[in-house]
């Protein structure tokens, strides 16, 4: 019966071994660095070169509208794209790849990504490597002041947008637009409060306004939610009324929340189930084994005796 013991402890372990988080093939090494400037402020951008024989070469690609900024090549020639060749700079240094931008524009608000490309078998290969999400800052912010500058949640999670304005100003209509990725309206707001919802946060916005200020909460937030949202509005002073856009917005990125095998709680669950049958399973056989020789030993002595007696009577 020891073996029986042994394998309920054995079956628990390979049920929840899919459970435990386990190393990945090493090719793709990913993390994320946030830089906020002001504009005019230099950058700085790092990546990591393989180093390998096979390496070709290294790209520093931006993700909200795709574009090339930097190719590196293992002989160290380069392509840089033509409106930045005033501003970018980069380095060897060991393994890594320095790369710095000047005089930073708030149009240079982005995410960057680092991608090297090695050769196996004639095909090439793209390896995804850090992320670098750049915030730039205006100095000159206009009418709205807008909070926060960068939020990163994941999926399914929700997201406060503030867009205040300015004491000396009034305001007569009020947007949250996506500017970047996917330009589209998000919600409208008039000084007499009424309201549009658009389409893509249909039943998953909610606003609150307070004075010149207007709180804005996002729910239920998908991947493809991630943009630059910004505060945009008509507004009127003491002459006339004139449109405001805020120059620095909101960067939402949304991270998209990581699936392991054991998010089938219903197999899980299956798994313990047998392992608590193996359990008592264990028990009864275990219950019955002790009966069994007890009722033995028990017999045995019941004849012992009455062998005795028979003796003793002769």
């Amino acid at each position: 019966m020891l073996w029986i013991s042994h394998l309920p402890t054995a079956s628990l372990f390979l049920l929840l071994l899919p459970c435990f988080p386990g190393q990945k093939g090493g090719e793709n090494e990913q993390s994320t660095d946030i830089i906020s400037v002001w504009e005019g402020d230099s950058i700085n951008i790092t990546c990591l070169m393989k180093g390998s024989e096979n390496q070709v070469g290294m790209y520093l690609t931006t993700s909200i509208k795709p574009v090339h900024v930097l190719y590196v090549s293992k002989e160290n020639t380069s392509n840089v794209l033509p409106a930045l060749a005033n501003r970018i700079k980069y380095s060897k240094e060991g393994r890594n790849l320095r790369i710095t931008l000047h005089n930073v524009q708030e149009s240079d608000s982005n995410i960057y990504l680092c991608t090297t490309f090695i050769k196996n078998n004639s095909h090439h290969k793209k390896l995804n490597g850090k992320t670098t999400t750049v915030v730039v800052k205006a100095k000159a912010s206009g009418v709205f002041e807008q909070s926060p500058l960068y939020v990163n949640p994941q999926q399914g999670q929700s997201v406060n947008i503030t867009c205040a304005l300015k004491s000396s100003h009034e305001y007569e209509e009020i947007f949250l637009l996506k500017t970047h990725r996917q330009p589209e309206s998000v919600l409208y707001v008039s000084s007499q409060n009424a309201s549009t919802i658009f389409p893509a946060f249909a039943n998953r916005l909610e606003y609150s306004k307070q004075e010149k200020k207007i709180v804005i909460t996002l729910h239920n937030l998908q991947k493809n939610d991630s943009d630059m949202y910004a505060c945009a509005g008509v507004v009127k002073n003491s002459s006339s009324s004139f449109i405001s856009v805020n120059r620095i917005g909101t960067m939402v990125l949304i991270e998209e929340v990581e699936q392991t095998d054991c998010s089938n709680s219903s197999w899980v669950i299956y798994g313990l189930t047998i392992v608590v049958a193996l359990l008592f399973s264990a028990l009864i056989c275990g219950t019955l084994y002790r009966v069994d020789v007890s009722q033995d030993y028990t017999a045995e002595g019941i004849a012992q005796v009455n062998e005795s007696t028979l003796y003793s009577t002769r």
